[in-house]
């Protein structure tokens, strides 16, 4: 039996092995396996996970018993320090010597650690190793008890370095990001890209530093700060160095392997390196004169030199290798494929920008215009794997390219099915699995659900970009063999958001963990636990302040946090519409707590620089001037903008503004799958924008127009006419009838619009539903929406009154201390946040 050793037990070191494992000639090979660390391989893809639970198991590509189910001797803590090339034998740092026929070495990379004065000082730590993060953590606890306020710095704005900014953000540290460059993610995006990816990132609470080059760590035994010029100084408590990787080859130096002039093992496209019987994959292998970072390549690799030891010489490397790549960057879609700079040269490109969302689109197509190249997405990365497969493909593009990435209202759309991709197209390049296996697998009987596609083609197990393309290519694989398709809401639920309302509603369920207990499985996740709070936000009509019911930070505070960590106030005002002595108060109170003020576009005035602590403060003034939460934060009703109608316009045909002031009334507070907003419009002129909204009234001969399903934002819609002159009470029986039913049946965050747009039926659907009652549910729908109208309390009104409430308004868990970190600078005879760059 020939004996196979991998030096180096990572991600791709796995992979090798289960794809050793899964061919039938393995069986002629013993395999032995060396990692330096103390655990089987995890998936360091998705390192940052650890910080949620600090359960490394949970990462684990395998438990320790799967190598040894499949024969595998695996050898942790022990790290191989020689190879003899001549005797084929390799010797670990115990002396331990092991003889070979093949050797695979995948020792992967180590992070590269620039040479600055004072960086082997305390508190200065890599960004690698499950270890690297326990000394981060402990680290933190220990700075943080003895200064609440600690600031921890991350040295590198690239992937990793930004997912270690998000990592000391959650140790309770103030994140601060240094980058060499003029930008973020300098090696995936163009300047503009990464302006919008800053502001975002700004707008969470990351401060960035930009082309800011270190001199010197500063402080005695510990670090204190980092010194970038004479006067140019970050004080910080702990620094997180993410400035790159660099392979771990020195094995291949020792025993005089063919090295590249910069680093790596060089290798052939069988994976083979100056030595045939020594191959090396991963990030130490240099093919075509590069090191490729990314886990596809690297488990190609992996698949190639298993083939080639094997016997199978006919698979190889491909020549091109694709380094498009997509993910969720702390919480931002970033994804760039093919040529993501494009010279004019070679090629034009589109580019749809808008920095209020924080979304950027660019798409790089051939100077004919006839073929994708490449692109960049920020923001909103959904449309990512349909641009990928047409650029992998190089399926045709519509006349006007720019429709592949405009909003639908400016010519915009999807464009093309996953179902039109040939069957050879490659749908999850870290697992290599095709459109044709995936559907082959599900056409077969083998699998009957997503999961089942999963398990057997192992497709979306990788990175995870590919997901959203794998569940629709199962679903319309499904639909078209006549079996219907469940939208259940995460792996924990094996249920539909209607059918989880349903149960609630129907078994009275109170908490998160009553619901799971009976109907699901594990302890939840970001994705169910919210929606199960505003599913029962919703049927009991209870508010925020109830603990199921909190949904995430601005839910806990009821109030917006803003980009430097302080909050808005937002007082309803119905209809616009405020009495002089109010005018006064907020005036007064906005004075008293030095607040930024701004008249919105929904009518209202919001507050802007409030701390925490004020936060209970302000709206206990406000309260008592008669005021109440606006919902500001909230997935619910946020204004019913009006114009102001027949008691002023000459050309006002209705009393726009006394009608926006009873629906506003009536619908605040309710909560829904996403926030709502309104519009009444007293005559075709259409001064509150009423067809923007999610539902607007314009008035006309004979009554009002009825309006529903539209939005603004990154995707606007227009909304689509419901019902023609029809009177007051009519528009009440119709609106309980459409929030109702929008609120029972669409998808966690689905706006109005989309909720609308994927209607089976459409608006004619929609219009038997809602005005000739074709399910016969519009009294309920009606006892529904009365109950939550009469059950209506005011938040904030809550807060104030209750002793327990208020404990959650402090800063700091252990401290009475405000927040003496937040800067403000005068601008416009106002008080402002610092700008950012």
């Amino acid at each position: 039996m020939k004996q196979i050793i991998v030096v180096g037990n990572g991600m791709v070191g796995y992979k090798f092995c289960e794809k050793f494992v899964a061919n039938a000639e393995s069986k002629d090979f013993k395999i032995t396996v060396f990692g330096e660390e103390p655990r089987p391989a995890y998936d360091r893809v998705h390192l940052s996970e650890f910080f949620e639970n600090q359960d490394a198991e949970a990462l684990e590509m395998a438990p320790r018993s799967w190598y040894e189910e499949n024969g595998i001797e695996l050898v942790t803590s022990e790290r191989v320090v020689d190879i003899s090339r001549g005797k084929k034998t390799i010797t670990t740092v115990s002396d331990r010597v092991f003889s070979y026929d093949y050797l695979v070495l995948a020792t992967g990379s180590a992070p590269f650690v620039p040479p600055i004065k004072g960086v082997e000082k305390k508190g200065v730590f890599v960004y690698r190793t499950i270890e690297d993060l326990e000394g981060m953590l402990a680290y933190a606890a220990e700075i943080k008890a003895e200064k609440p306020s600690a600031r921890a710095a991350v040295l590198g704005g690239g992937l990793l370095g930004l997912e270690a900014g998000k990592a000391v953000k959650d140790m309770g540290l103030e994140p601060h990001i240094v980058e060499f460059a003029n930008k973020l993610m300098p090696r995936q995006l163009d300047l503009r890209s990464s302006q919008v990816l800053q502001l975002k990132l700004e707008s969470i609470g990351l401060n960035i530093h930009l082309s800011k080059a270190t001199n010197q760590i500063l402080g005695d035994d510990r670090i204190t700060g980092m010194e970038f010029g004479e006067d140019d100084v970050l004080d910080v408590d702990m620094l997180v160095i993410s400035a790159g990787i660099r392979p771990r080859d020195e094995l291949g130096k020792t025993c005089g392997l063919e090295m590249g002039v910069r680093g790596g093992i060089v290798v052939d496209n069988k994976m083979q390196t100056s030595d045939p019987n020594i191959y090396a994959i991963g990030e130490i292998a240099l093919y075509n004169q590069m090191i490729y970072g990314l886990v596809a390549p690297g488990y190609d690799m992996a698949e190639v030199a298993v083939n080639q030891i094997i016997g199978n010489t006919e698979k190889l490397m491909p020549a091109d290798i694709d380094m498009s790549t997509k993910l969720k960057l702390i919480g931002v879609d970033v994804a760039s494929f093919g040529e993501p700079f494009m010279p004019p040269s070679k090629g034009h490109s589109i580019i749809f920008e808008n920095k209020t969302q924080y979304l950027y689109k660019r798409i790089n197509v051939s100077l004919d215009g006839k073929s994708l190249l490449g692109g960049i997405l920020v923001g909103d990365a959904s449309d990512y794997s349909m641009l990928h497969q047409i650029y992998l493909n190089g399926m045709a593009i519509p006349e006007d390219p720019a429709q592949l990435i405009l909003p639908a209202t400016e010519g915009g759309g999807a464009f093309g099915d996953v179902m039109d991709l040939p069957d050879e197209a490659q749908i999850c390049s870290c697992e290599s699995v095709t459109k044709g296996q995936i559907c082959g697998v599900i056409e077969s009987g083998e699998a009957k659900d997503l999961g089942d596609v999963v398990s057997c083609t192992k497709a979306g197990t990788g990175c995870g970009g590919c997901k959203p393309m794998v569940k629709d290519l199962t679903d319309a694989t499904l639909k078209s063999l006549g079996i219907e398709v469940k939208d259940t809401i995460c792996e924990h639920f094996e249920l539909g958001r209607q059918e989880l309302y349903d149960i609630i509603k129907i078994k009275g369920y109170r908490t998160f963990n009553e619901v799971i207990d009976n109907h699901g499985t594990g302890c939840g996740c970001e994705l169910c636990k919210p929606l199960v709070a505003s599913l029962m936000a919703t049927i009991h009509a209870d508010t925020a302040n109830k603990e199921y019911a909190i949904q995430d930070s601005n839910d806990r505070f009821l109030a917006n946090i803003q980009r430097n960590g302080t909050y808005s106030v937002v007082p309803r005002v119905p209809g616009g519409e405020i009495t002089p002595d109010k005018l006064i108060a907020l005036g007064q109170i906005a004075k008293k707590y030095d607040l930024y003020t701004k008249v919105t576009g929904g009518v209202r005035i919001d507050l802007f620089g409030a701390t925490l602590k004020q936060l209970p403060l302000i709206w206990k003034e406000l309260i008592s001037h008669g005021f109440e939460s606006g919902h500001a934060y909230g997935k619910s009703l946020r204004t019913v903008k009006t114009c102001v109608g027949s008691t002023w316009c000459r050309y006002g045909m209705d009393e726009s503004v006394s009608f926006g002031i009873e629906l506003e009334n009536r619908y605040r507070g309710i909560r829904a799958p996403h926030k709502i907003k309104g519009g009444v419009s007293g005559c075709i002129r259409e001064c509150a924008e009423a067809r923007g909204k999610d539902f607007g009234l314009i008035a006309v001969d004979g009554g009002w127009n009825l309006y529903v399903g539209g939005n603004g934002g990154a995707t606007p819609r227009h909304a689509e006419l419901l019902a023609e002159q029809i009177d007051n009470e009519t528009v009440i029986k119709y609106l309980d009838r459409y929030l109702m039913f929008y609120m029972r049946t669409a998808k966690p965050l689905q706006r109005t619009a989309a909720w609308q747009e994927r209607l089976e039926g459409g608006m004619d659907y929609l219009k038997e539903v809602i005005i000739d009652d074709k399910l016969g549910i519009a009294e309920d729908l009606e006892n529904e929406m009365e109950t939550l109208v009469n059950k209506f309390e005011c938040e904030w009104t809550q807060a104030v009154n209750d002793p327990e409430m208020m404990k959650r308004f402090n800063h700091f868990v252990n401290s009475e201390d405000e927040d003496d970190n937040l800067v403000f600078v005068p601008m416009r005879e106002q008080k402002m946040p610092e700008p950012w760059n």
